[in-house]
């Protein structure tokens, strides 16, 4: 039978052993733990341009059914005149659309708008510069933290459709050159800075048609403006050539993601993307940012939306 001296002698040995091993596994170094990727869906996942619009509210009713974390709106899907200044009109429209969205436990996460900085005119500029600094206010009353920018483009082939069957090239404007377009761009994103500082709203520029097509196009902007409140929107399906490499290259200006899939066939255009890959490609420059669905394709979004949420959770699990 164990003593009272040898049970306290054993009962301390053992707490010294359990103290040890606690210690140990404190001075242990952490397993680094990768931030987790959040989805969205763009409300341009339901609405094309093609068929009458697709109200916000209804996109964010379908994203809290998907359990998706947010919702990327497309500034020309509001209920709103998309040209017209803001007045105290349209409010509270902005603000029923932020208060249906906190009620879905929905986060507002971008609102990708169209703007062109690419034209001769400055008065044309000036307009275009006034339009995105009311963008930024609008997005500053739904507190949404990104708006998506375009940098424009020569509109030498009038017709959207046109411009995709020629692969997104147009020619220069005759009398001017690349530099021109390049300095009209940068010039007015310095002008919308201020604001967008003011606003805590950054200004994602996307590798969109125009001067931004090429990586290195998009890069010359980036480079040329030095803010926190300007970076990179990377939208999966605008390269329509090479696109892995391409993608790599503007992966570590990228603040804002936007995923395209075409179920059903694309409405201009069909990329195979491979999401695992592009999951690679961000997570090697730690990319933590949110990843918003564009489903480009012509099958239902009731059915093609779903599908394309659950490939992107697989590719970044999510």
């Amino acid at each position: 039978m164990m003593n009272r001296r040898s049970f306290v002698s054993s009962t301390a040995t053992l707490g010294a052993a359990l103290a040890l091993g606690a210690q140990a596994q404190e001075n242990r170094p952490a397993t680094p733990r990768r931030k987790r990727i959040k989805l969205g869906i763009s409300t341009y996942s339901y609405w094309h341009f093609r068929t009458a619009k697709v109200p916000v509210e209804t996109v964010i009713d379908k994203t809290a059914e998907l359990g998706v974390e947010g919702v990327d709106i497309l500034h020309r899907q509001m209920e709103i005149s998309e040209k017209e200044p803001l007045t105290a009109a349209h409010r509270p429209y902005l603000q029923k659309l932020k208060r249906h969205a906190f009620r879905n436990g929905v986060d507002l996460i971008c609102l990708s708008i169209h703007q062109d900085f690419v034209d001769p005119s400055a008065e044309y500029r000036r307009q275009q510069v006034e339009h995105t600094l009311k963008c930024i206010e609008i997005a500053y009353e739904l507190g949404v933290p990104c708006i998506r920018l375009n940098s424009g483009r020569w509109n030498t082939i009038a017709s959207f459709d046109d411009l995709m069957k020629a692969r997104g090239e147009e020619p220069i404007l005759p009398g001017y050159t690349e530099d021109d377009g390049f300095k009209w761009c940068i010039d007015c994103i310095e002008q919308c800075l201020p604001r967008a500082g003011e606003c805590g709203v950054i200004l994602a520029l996307e590798n969109h048609w125009g001067l931004t097509r090429t990586p290195e196009g998009l890069l010359r902007v980036l480079k040329a403006i030095s803010s926190p409140w300007l970076g990179g929107l990377m939208d999966t399906g605008n390269f329509l050539e090479d696109p892995y490499d391409k993608l790599k290259q503007i992966a570590p200006q990228t603040v804002f993601v936007q995923a395209k899939t075409y179920h059903g066939g694309g409405e201009w255009y069909t990329l195979d993307l491979d999401y695992k890959r592009i999951a690679r490609i961000l997570a090697d420059v730690n990319y933590t940012g949110y990843v918003s669905l564009e489903m480009e394709g012509k099958e239902n979004p009731d059915t093609a939306v779903p599908k394309s949420i659950a490939l992107l959770r697989e590719a970044f699990g999510s």
